[in-house]
């Protein structure tokens, strides 16, 4: 059933030596925060570094990204706090080297952004003169904010800015990377399409940096791009991926008919605000002891049962208790938003429901971001690191990508630079036939595929629907994986097209290991095994192309 998924190795026929040509020391796929870290460790190692942006470089989930970083950075608080919080929240699948090495690089990195010129809130009096707030899962406030509720926005900007400035750096923007090259098991680059052309970007050392896989939901808070390209073209490359059935719902995004989905951060919560359902009812204290900050999945799953309690659409968040003017002032961009929809904070109740928020799982990879392809790195959220084990902490995310983002970047401009002059194959080509089916159309499946990923893979999963979606993936794969959609007939057309085919690559992957995991663990929730099972699967499960079933490799 799915042959032509698992078999299938580039999306585009090309011959290499009939295509125009780039050379670069490093190459950098995404530009979030993990890529434009790696992209200045890489340039002050002395290499020649190359960014390519699937959009504009501001466009990014790191751009939206409303929650902080988390840093410990005041002396009431302890690395081994932050460590055992992050291990707690996991579930059991975190790698604990991955948990000790960022928890304790992290504050360094944050210091850093400060000289590069980070407004983060400020409150004078506390360590280093700023303000810290307490999300949920984290058991001490120490989570930095920039611009109230505009953290990630702050964040990229700063990061573009000290990129901009270096002279070793170049930026490729509205960049599609169609997939990594590779010859004789080693990664050499890139097939990207620039200016409506298919060129080759060679690289002596690449670093996948792609971002996450929200659009995969129908309800999502990530931007268009997020259509998972990463893991498919990691997968066709025959690198290794893990814990692919782990995928985050943020627990609180607007929800208003007809609007897309505008995620409201946790630090709402963390301030002081209440979950209630359409009875005023404060539900969360009946699911968990912490209540409103608890882990994420836990209030996810919450709400969608109050939901199914109360039969109705959403629930609601309660901040009529909160002062006002400490509210606008605390988060500007969520009143804001509120205020166009004509919902005022003070005497409304904000109507909110769970969303696909974030890729746990994703390309496996070591503490420098290598993965199981000689001479490529991946990091942020296409990458699995061990960090976030089977439910990400709240405020980690930007803090993975900066710590890993330097430590790949420093170790791939060294790679780079101790490698002799590297031969790159010419004459390397594909070819892959005609497809002889009938074409289906693409925004009608990919639609189909995203209201299937939430109906049948999102909060709640049981085994039966999960059976169907397979099927239905199956039949959608014999028709769409078996073109090639042309950029020189149709850019935007096929742009879609190969957007469409990672798509379908990584709900099967997400599906499969969902239906494989028979328990209940972190972010994977089975309504048909509803308790978590060590005993059998305190372990990952590992995917490789060409092979249809996991490795199941036990927790070390």
């Amino acid at each position: 059933m799915f042959e032509l998924l698992t078999e299938r190795r580039y999306l585009a026929s090309f011959k290499a030596a009939r295509l125009p040509q780039q050379f670069t020391d490093v190459l950098i796929i995404g530009g979030g925060v993990a890529g434009l870290r790696a992209a200045i460790a890489a340039a002050d190692g002395g290499c020649e570094t190359l960014i390519l942006t699937k959009d504009v470089i501001d466009e990014s989930n790191t751009w939206y990204a409303q929650g902080g970083i988390a840093a410990v950075l005041q002396p009431e608080d302890s690395l081994e706090l932050h460590i055992s919080d992050t291990l707690a929240g996991g579930a059991g699948l975190n790698g604990f080297p991955a948990v000790q090495m960022v928890v304790e690089q992290g504050p360094r990195r944050v210091l850093e952004l400060l000289n590069w010129g980070i407004d983060f809130d400020k409150q004078p009096g506390n360590a280093h003169g700023l303000a810290f707030t307490r999300e949920g899962g984290h058991s001490f406030p120490r989570i930095l904010h920039a611009l109230g509720d505009a953290t990630g926005k702050e964040l990229a900007s700063t990061l573009i800015r000290t990129v901009r400035n270096h002279d070793d750096i170049r930026i490729s923007e509205k960049s599609f990377v169609i997939d990594l090259i590779s010859h004789q098991d080693r990664c050499l680059g890139a097939l990207a399409l620039i200016g409506g052309q298919i060129n080759i970007i060679w690289a002596k050392q690449t670093i996948l940096a792609s971002g996450g896989a929200g659009q995969l939901y129908r309800e999502s808070t990530n931007p268009r791009i997020a259509t998972a390209d990463g893991h498919a073209m990691a997968y066709r490359a025959g690198v290794r991926l893990r814990d692919m059935e782990m995928v985050q719902f943020h627990p609180t995004t607007l929800y208003v008919a007809g609007a897309s989905r505008a995620l409201i951060t946790e630090a709402v919560r963390g301030e002081g605000a209440y979950l209630v359902d359409r009875h005023g009812y404060r539900f969360m204290p009946d699911y968990h002891e912490l209540a409103e900050l608890a882990p994420r999945d836990v209030v996810s799953r919450a709400i969608v049962q109050q939901i199914r309690k109360t039969s109705f659409t959403h629930v609601f968040l309660d901040v009529r208790h909160l002062p006002q003017q400490e509210f606008a002032q605390r988060f500007p961009s969520l009143a804001r938003l509120l205020d166009q929809f004509d919902i005022a904070p003070d005497h409304d109740l904000i109507p909110v429901h769970p969303a696909a928020h974030y890729m746990i799982g994703g390309v496996e990879a070591d503490l420098n971001g290598c993965t199981s392809l000689a001479g490529l790195y991946a990091i942020g959220e296409t990458a699995s690191s061990g960090l976030h084990g089977a439910n990400r902490l709240g405020s980690n995310s930007l803090l993975e990508g900066l710590v890993f983002g330097a430590r790949a970047g420093t170790h791939a401009a060294a790679a780079a630079t101790q490698s002799p002059e590297m031969k790159f194959p010419l004459n390397l080509e594909y070819q892959f036939p005609a497809s002889q089916r009938t074409e289906l159309d693409v925004q009608d499946v990919r639609s189909s595929l995203r209201s299937l990923m939430w109906r049948n893979v999102g909060i709640e999963r049981s085994g039966q629907p999960l059976a169907e979606t397979l099927e239905i993936i199956g039949f959608w794969n014999r028709y769409v994986m078996d073109k090639t959609f042309d950029p020189r007939q149709n850019l935007p057309a096929a742009l879609e097209g190969m957007e469409l085919q990672n798509m379908l690559t990584t709900a099967y992957l997400i599906t499969a290991a969902a239906a494989a995991r028979t328990e209940s663990r972190g972010a994977h929730f089975r309504l048909d095994h509803p308790a978590r099972d060590d005993q059998r699967w305190h372990a990952h499960l590992l995917w490789q192309r060409p092979y249809q079933a996991p490795i199941i490799e036990p927790v070390s």
